[in-house]
């Protein structure tokens, strides 16, 4: 997975279809998936899942895509932040962080690109 650091241990994600990975950041942790090899709806499947884990100030979710998640945006825009950085290869990395009193209200039922 490219952009990991080398102390960035594999983790088990309830729902996942991809690996996730653990690390520590600035203070944060940082949890990391890569689907910029997967086509729907596992994109969203996976960032659904590793929004569960978000769930304080010092947490943040971490994915690399093919491009940028709109359905995924549409669906959790309120309830988290979000950047979009260019990096290698054409891929986009998203980082999510928590927004206290909104990611609650999050509905992870709603994982569907549609």
């Amino acid at each position: 997975m490219s952009s990991l650091p080398s102390d960035a241990k594999k983790i088990e994600v309830a729902g996942a279809t991809v690996e996730f990975f653990e690390y520590e950041e600035s203070g944060l942790t940082i949890y990391q998936f890569d689907t910029s090899m997967t086509g729907p709806p596992e994109p969203m499947v996976n960032a659904m899942a590793g929004l569960k884990m978000v769930d304080s100030p010092d947490k943040a979710l971490v994915m690399i895509n093919h491009k940028s998640p709109g359905g995924l945006f549409n669906k959790i825009g309120e309830n988290y932040t979000y950047e979009s950085q260019d990096i290698d290869d054409g891929k986009i990395k998203i980082i999510f962080k928590y927004v206290a009193g909104e990611s609650e209200k999050t509905d992870f039922s709603n994982n569907s690109c549609g």
